[in-house]
């Protein structure tokens, strides 16, 4: 039997047929949102082919890469590739059953003349730790839109260098109507037997009909579009896959010294990954405009440094400004430059010599770039990266419930861009975060002659933020400036006032307040030591001398025991720690590190004052139950210094 496994699905939405396809789709682009092992998919070539007489191909034969959506047209050679593979495919198949083997659905419809989808892709393996990547595997993937299938070719090379198709690990994808709202999705193998898993690009069948299966069925109903653009669409995916592993192992070891207080393994990575995004960004636009020198940067809030780092060792000359020094640009080397200055938007903070800006969670500064990038040159170009909310004078306010606050605030941001006079183009970067989206500022709407015109709406528009709401932009990221700039001047009105013509001058808001180059600690952390220790056995005992109330909670434990008897209005309760369940993400090692060092380094609190002492054993509680157990700590400790 063939049949790997069928999944039965209720389209009560009507999201069926089409809603199939976006699935398909979804597995085709970005199978690493289901297998792991893998980094992604690059799309080389698809098109459709016409099965003509006796399932032969038709001359006629059209290549597109990318999404339909965008339709991209595909190089020569790709197109090329594709066709000549189609033929191939189409020799080693067998000529009965649609040319397919059974149990698969066959490649037929009403008319033998019926056209099917091929898109060749090839899938990209993670590096592993214990050695290099696997190598990349091409796929064929056919689709047949009247019977509901997808099946999927693997391809290898023999000794002549020719693509042959790895029969056994041929898999198909069916959708079938069976009534009413009923459908059902299968998986379909005609080898089963001879599945070979390489435990990467093909898991077991079993994977295939649990995990894959599951997916696709789910994505296939879903009807919520998603508000942000697909990851990684301006670059090459298979090209990112290969420049981020090996940015990934030269810079891996900044983990085991960091010497900062955030998450090593947060910071380096997604650096690793800004950096891969941003040279093979600079690269193809080399190659675009034929240029042989690599561009120059600055970075404003450049914070630990460490995209600067990379960026200056990976030979662009640049420089990253931030108002704080931190402790680790100590470590990078006068080969990294690195500036403690406060930038406030101005006439004096112009950078007329550099070709890109970035903004990197740049907070305050974050809507000024393109502002900064505008008006520093006309071939000044800018990267940002938008994290917390900010406008051009303090906090971002919402304006609008009907999109998330995120969303909201992306559009802010794309709109600064285009009011500025940029083609702002958006992205999804793939970096351990949930602010991932990037807006990219890389040419113009308007001619060098416009420059004043620009400037002064970009004036009018700034002053208009402070003084009355706005018209939210529709989300486009492919209009020209004057569908804004209208909209804007026809706000904010055709003249300044005359008490703020010279916002445009030396200073273009004064007021703005850049961050502090000391930040203020706003808990406790600064309070006397024995002060905290006071006011936490106060609350405590007001908890444990509480009168205990009944609450469903007491009653469904049925255990009124003095941990339980701590309660205040049936909420607030001591925590019984016995009760918690160990977390199942692994530490980093710096964590890991930190928790060994400080075992048993301070006396455990509920075994001193907690009347029915600690609830874990001593050998399972991390702290001391009493002087006895008490350990020396290792960690000298350090001047507070709040990064």
């Amino acid at each position: 039997m063939g049949l790997v496994r069928t999944v039965g699905v209720r389209d009560g939405g009507a999201a069926l047929p089409r809603g199939f396809w976006t699935a398909v789709r979804v597995w085709l682009e970005k199978p690493q949102v289901a297998n792991r092992r893998l980094c992604g998919a690059a799309i080389e070539a698809e098109g459709t082919v016409a099965l003509g007489e006796g399932g032969e191909e038709s001359p006629s034969f059209a290549a597109v890469r990318g999404s339909e959506e965008q339709g991209e047209r595909v190089a020569p050679a790709g197109a090329a590739e594709l066709g000549r593979l189609w033929r191939e495919v189409c020799t080693q198949l067998s000529p009965g059953h649609g040319n397919l083997p059974s149990p698969l659905a066959p490649w037929a419809g009403p008319d033998p003349r019926a056209e099917l989808r091929a898109v060749l892709r090839t899938l990209l393996p993670r590096s592993s730790p214990a050695g290099p990547p696997a190598p990349p595997m091409k796929e064929l993937a056919v689709q047949d839109v009247y019977n509901g299938t997808v099946t999927f070719l693997p391809l290898e090379k023999n000794s002549e260098g020719k693509y042959e198709i790895k029969k056994c690990n041929i898999y198909q994808i069916q959708l079938v109507y069976r009534k009413d709202e009923e459908w059902s999705v299968s998986v379909v193998a005609p080898f089963p037997e001879d599945w070979f898993s390489d435990g990467i690009a093909y898991p077991k069948l079993a994977w295939l009909g649990n995990e894959l299966l599951s997916k696709v069925a789910k994505w296939s109903v879903e009807q919520k579009p998603s508000e942000f653009k697909s990851t990684l669409s301006l670059i090459s995916v298979a090209k990112y896959s290969k420049v981020y592993q090996d940015l990934k192992g030269k810079y891996k070891e900044m983990v085991k010294v960091w010497p900062e207080v955030t998450d090593p393994e947060k910071f380096v990575y997604e650096d690793v990954a800004i950096a891969t995004y941003l040279l093979i960004l600079w690269e193809e636009e080399r190659k675009e405009k034929g240029l042989t020198k690599k561009q120059s940067f600055v970075d404003l809030g450049c914070g630990n440094g460490l995209l600067v780092h990379i960026l200056n060792n990976e030979g662009h000359s640049g420089r990253g400004i931030d108002v704080r020094r931190r402790k680790i640009w100590d470590m990078y080397g006068p080969e990294t430059h690195l500036e403690e200055s406060a930038i406030v938007p101005g006439d004096t903070h112009l950078f007329p010599d550099t070709d890109w800006l970035i903004g990197n969670h740049s907070d305050e500064l974050t809507p000024w770039i393109p502002v900064i990038a505008a008006r520093s040159s006309y071939s000044c170009r800018y990267f940002v990266l938008p994290c917390c909310f900010f406008d051009f004078y303090g906090k971002y306010s919402r304006r609008q419930s009907k999109k998330t606050q995120y969303r909201e605030y992306l559009d802010f941001v794309a709109q600064v861009g285009f009011v500025c006079g940029f083609n702002v183009e958006e992205d999804c970067l793939r970096i351990p975060s949930t602010k991932r989206v990037s807006f990219i500022g890389k040419s113009r709407t308007y001619p060098p002659t416009e420059h004043a015109l620009i400037d002064k709406q970009i004036t009018l528009y700034i002053n208009n933020r402070q003084t009355c709401a706005v018209v939210v932009c529709d989300r486009k990221v492919a209009c020209n400036h004057k569908d804004h700039s209208d909209d804007v001047c026809k706000e904010a009105g055709s003249e300044l006032p005359k008490n703020e013509t010279e916002t445009a001058g030396s200073i273009w808001m004064p007021g703005f307040q850049p961050r502090e180059k000391v930040e203020q600690i706003r808990n406790c952390a600064s309070l006397p030591r024995d002060f905290v220790d006071d006011v936490v056995l106060s609350v405590a005992n007001l908890l444990l001398n509480a009168a205990p109330q009944k609450s469903c909670y007491d009653m469904n434990d049925g255990n009124t025991n003095t941990w339980n008897q701590g309660v205040l209005n049936g909420r607030v309760h001591i925590r019984d720690w016995r009760k918690e369940k160990p977390s199942r993400k692994t530490k980093p090692e710096v964590k890991r590190r930190l928790s060994a060092e400080a075992f048993k380094t301070r006396l455990c609190w509920f075994f001193s004052h907690h009347p029915d002492g600690c609830s874990l054993p001593s050998e399972s509680c991390p702290y001391a139950h009493g002087t006895e157990e008490l350990r020396q700590s290792q960690k000298i400790k350090k001047k507070k210094h709040i990064q």
